[in-house]
């Protein structure tokens, strides 16, 4: 006791450096948490400086030089793209910083044993949610200058443009500081499990919480219950309306972000029920049946890995149906013919969007991969005692890497019914009005179409994603000899 007091009473002394105080960067998870504020702080000093750079193009050319609808369009859609990085960067922030206080549980205890408040334990978290933010969107920045930079360049050697376009701006400073303060906000959000710990867990082990607490959160389920069924009917109305007028695609858009929240909210009660579907499939012996309880016992621990692959999944899926989607709704509005060129042009405009949102995919891929290996060091002394009652190495092995497979396959599932659905709706709501020969028909209601060639690769993605994510966690899971990990906890 006297050897853990000492780890969590702060010094009073004065002489604790800087370096120790920002110690805590060490921990397991904090290097993930960082990558993704540098991954999301990069992609939004890309995306404006590229948003900057064509409409310098633009202005520079002598026949479109007057008009700024093009430049106008690029710029909302970096904005946008930007803001789904940032918001599914904020979703996995929050649920490291979730895990990371699970695993805190018995020293936040210790500190409220000797008089410290919930609230301060709590602000120590988002306290080091900004530093991490800070360093996070700093190491963004210089690497998005130095992409910005090399992109202009090559795009000057390339295109021979005389276009006058400064890449160090102000303006770049805009989406580090918007990751910093998002990644407070979701360390604080993800923190939020301090306020429930009371001394007395100073006696037990840190564990995650089973099925039953977890699920016992009767605001959350109706917040999340509630949303999820205004997404839904704004998503039927943008469709309805979509039929009459294309602004039909603002009220599926509200939809899609009401509804998408809400399964965020609800996940500890959407995601078990699929994977418990998903664990029939990996047989009836005792390491697959201990990966499928596994995932199941602790279903907000699931959830958290799961639910930004199924983000991820979601986006590069719903920019591919909606590409095939609005092909049929003017295929269907043209009385049954579309011009290829006109195809071509929405098939390239699809691969660069999907490109794009790709590396909102990466950083749902590095969540999975840091909650995965949190989840292994803070099971520790559960994996030495199966070790212990006679489960091989090669057997724990296999374990962690089929709860791996059977998070993403479960998320895989979610993800493409969602960007189905909302692929769909966003061609549907957009296009349904339009003809594309004037004076032709218009008002088609037509079934979603799936391009199989894109869903193959987010599959074959999704499965490569697994061996990924399994690697670190089943190394760490071998490592440490039985007895050594039953004492560690």
């Amino acid at each position: 006791m006297t050897a853990v007091l000492e780890t969590v009473v702060p010094d009073t002394s004065g002489t604790a450096s800087w370096w120790s105080r920002l110690a805590f960067l060490r921990e397991r998870g904090m290097g993930a948490s960082i990558l993704v504020a540098a991954l999301s702080s990069a992609f939004g000093v890309v995306l404006i400086s590229a948003t900057g750079y064509i409409g310098a193009l633009l202005k520079a050319d002598p026949y479109i030089g007057d008009s700024d609808m093009l430049t106008l369009v690029v710029g909302v859609l970096s904005v946008l793209l930007v803001g789904v990085a940032v918001y599914v960067a904020g979703v996995v922030t929050a649920n490291t910083f979730s895990t990371i206080v699970a695993g805190r549980t018995r020293r936040i205890a210790l500190m409220r044993l000797i008089g410290a408040s919930a609230r301060s334990q709590r602000d120590e978290v988002a306290g080091q949610g900004l530093v991490v933010g800070i360093v996070g969107a700093a190491v963004g920045l210089v690497a998005g200058l130095a992409l910005a930079a090399g992109g202009v360049a090559l795009g000057d050697r390339l295109i021979g443009s005389e276009a006058d376009y400064a890449v160090a701006q102000a303006t770049l400073l805009i989406p580090a500081a918007i990751v910093a303060l998002t990644t407070w906000l979701a360390a604080w959000a993800g923190s939020r499990r301090v306020l429930a710990v009371t001394p007395l867990q100073a006696l037990g082990g840190s564990v995650a919480r089973a099925h039953e607490p977890a699920t016992r959160r009767p605001a959350r389920s109706t917040a999340a219950i509630v949303l999820f069924v205004i997404g839904a009917v704004l998503l039927g109305l943008g469709i309805a309306v979509g039929l009459a007028g294309p602004l039909g695609v603002v009220i599926a858009f509200f939809g899609g972000l009401f509804s998408f929240t809400g399964l965020v909210l609800g996940a500890a009660m959407i995601m078990p029920p699929v994977l418990r579907v998903v664990g029939r499939w990996f047989g009836s012996d005792a390491t697959a049946r201990l990966a499928a309880e596994n995932a199941l016992r602790y279903p907000e621990r699931s959830s958290r890995m799961a639910i930004g692959v199924v983000m991820g999944v979601t986006l590069v899926t719903m920019f591919a149906v909606a590409t095939e989607s609005a092909k049929a709704v003017l295929t269907a509005n043209s009385g049954g013919t579309l011009d290829a060129e006109f195809a071509a042009i929405l098939d390239t405009f699809s691969y660069v969007m999907m490109g794009l949102v790709a590396v909102s995919a990466v950083i749902a891929g590095v969540g999975l991969v840091n909650l995965l290996t949190i989840g292994v060091v803070q099971r520790r002394a559960e994996l030495g005692l199966l070790r212990a009652l006679g489960l091989s190495g090669r057997q724990v092995r296999v374990m962690v890497l089929l709860e791996s497979a059977h998070i993403t396959i479960a998320a895989l599932a979610l993800g493409l019914l969602l960007g189905i659905g909302y692929g769909w709706a966003a061609a549907q709501s957009l296009l349904g009005a339009v003809p594309t020969v004037p004076g032709g028909p218009a008002g088609s209601l037509v079934m979603p179409s799936v391009p199989w060639l894109p869903v193959a690769l987010v599959v074959l993605a999704t499965a490569v994603l697994t061996l990924i994510a399994a690697v670190t966690p089943t190394r760490l899971a071998t490592r440490v000899a039985p007895v050594e990990a039953l004492a560690a906890d």
